[in-house]
């Protein structure tokens, strides 16, 4: 990607125009972290860059923004550019485009995103980006009132950058975020759930939780509030779970709400989720609320050969995977705020791995064959039938074979019908 975009700058000088490597691309490197967007800017208009370039794609053309194909790799190239006013706070009416690569700097959010790179490592930067860089402190560029004004979803990505990159934020940007706060009201929930996931998947999502609700951010905004229910000692376990696996990180975040699996779906719901995203997280709650069913009344012990059947059942019904999950999220919850025990919870994770099967497709007999053998038409029962078959396989009790399920319906359906 980096020689893609060397091409791309090379290009641009070679035609008498200034261009720059610019915003979290620089930011990255200076961190050591792991560049993945390249944005350019430069002082060729748009005409200018489409005529230069094979293969380009006019992605924001009235604000300065193309699109630039190299090899297959995407690099957006804008030029430089300032600002009109912006009448609903997300974005300007207008933009006027400049010569001076300082001026464009200026338009940015914060010093650290506000840097740009030449071919030869030279920097520039004007508001000392570098410097804030290296002390890892969030500082507006120029006035934190004016910059929160212009972009009120600013306020919520200098939280998810404290939160992410371990930084602090700068005395007057932290004063200017909870001064202009209410302006969250004019930003699209969308948008604010894609920097709050942004926050789970980060290092120290906890420490973001704590930065919203210091800053009573989300109260000023379209959106439910996130951690004012929320139980801290179940919360500071978040980060021991992988944000590889940040559905999970959701789902301990509704676990120390307490929320129930109806109220974790409205509440995802309203934050604009995913169906399949909010069936992910969810599922974990309802998983929670059937072991709480079926094991919390039995004061247990040691768990039994029935409860084995009905942590299967649970498991088939909920997906190897979301069972799984659950067991991860009860491995970092302390024991005293868990349904089952340390010892308990490791024979249902070991129940869990001596699954034989986990889906109906993996049967070797199909509700055809069930209905051909019983001679009897398709209905409820056999669906209920094909859900015994697949629990006393899975659990080891009948084996996955064609003449032992066709005793077993035989038999099912001898003494119950």
């Amino acid at each position: 990607m980096a020689k893609q975009s060397e091409v791309i700058l090379q290009t641009l000088h070679a035609h008498g125009f200034e261009a720059y490597w610019v915003g979290g691309c620089v930011r990255d490197e200076l961190m050591g972290r792991a560049v993945h967007d390249m944005d350019l800017t430069t002082s060729a208009h748009p005409e200018e860059i489409i005529r230069l370039f094979e293969h380009t794609i006019p992605t924001g053309i009235q604000h300065g923004t193309i699109t630039v194909m190299m090899e297959g790799q995407p690099f957006e190239v804008t030029t430089y550019r300032v600002e009109g006013t912006y009448i609903d706070h997300r974005r300007p009416d207008e933009v006027t485009f400049v010569k001076d690569i300082k001026e464009d700097l200026q338009r940015r959010d914060f010093t650290m995103n506000a840097i740009a790179r030449d071919l030869d490592g030279t920097y520039i930067d004007p508001f000392d980006g570098l410097m804030d860089t290296r002390r890892g402190k969030i500082r507006c560029v120029g006035n934190p009132l004016e910059r929160f004004d212009e972009d009120a979803l600013r306020m919520v990505r200098c939280v998810r950058f404290a939160s992410v990159f371990g930084y602090s934020i700068a005395k007057n940007t932290w004063k200017g975020l909870c001064t202009q706060r209410s302006h969250l009201q004019y930003i699209a929930m969308e948008r604010i759930r894609v920097e709050i996931e942004k926050v789970m998947s980060g290092e120290d999502p906890l420490r973001g939780f704590e930065l919203l609700n210091r800053s009573r951010l989300l109260e000023f905004a379209k959106v439910p509030v996130l951690c004012s229910r929320f139980d801290s000692e179940l919360l500071s376990r978040i980060h021991e779970l992988s944000a590889e696996s940040v559905h999970l990180r959701w789902g301990l975040l509704l676990y120390a709400g307490n929320f129930n699996g109806n109220e974790a779906r409205t509440y995802l719901k309203k934050w604009t989720f995913s169906n399949q995203k909010k069936d992910d997280i969810s599922s974990l709650i309802d998983i929670d609320e059937q072991v709480r069913f079926l094991f919390e009344t039995n004061n247990l012990i040691s768990l039994d050969d029935s409860q084995r059947l009905s942590w299967i059942s649970i498991v088939l019904q909920s997906g190897l995977a979301t069972a799984k999950g659950w067991l991860e999220i009860q491995g970092v919850i302390p024991e005293h705020r868990r349904v089952v025990s340390t010892y308990d919870l490791t024979i249902l994770a070991v129940w869990t791995s001596q699954m034989r099967i986990h889906h109906l497709k993996q049967l070797v007999v199909s509700g055809g064959d069930i209905m051909q053998t019983l001679k009897m038409p398709s209905g409820p029962w056999l669906r209920e039938m094909l859900q015994h078959l697949l629990l006393v396989v899975s659990a080891g009790i009948v084996e996955n074979t064609k003449e032992s399920l066709m005793d077993e319906m035989k038999r099912v359906n001898k003494n119950h019908g």
